[in-house]
């Protein structure tokens, strides 16, 4: 049985939320509900990571030859 690339997806962003919120990613990892599919298990739940404005706006200011900068 394998992660589906939805899965996979569910995984990174749960990295991305603990890295951004500097927190655990074991009680995200733990909260996962699966259920298997053709492609593989997919994640019933995913995480919502959320962007405050400032980092929104700086997203939406940088072009692809620019690095965002604090």
């Amino acid at each position: 049985m394998k992660l589906s690339n939805q899965a996979m997806g569910a995984v990174m962003m749960a990295l991305q939320k603990s890295l951004m919120e500097q927190s655990d990613i074991v009680p995200t990892l733990k909260e996962f509900d699966f259920t298997n599919s053709e492609e593989g298990l997919v994640v019933t739940n995913p995480p919502l990571v959320k962007f405050d404005d400032e980092f929104d706006d700086a997203l939406h200011e940088h072009t692809a030859d620019e690095p965002i900068e604090d």
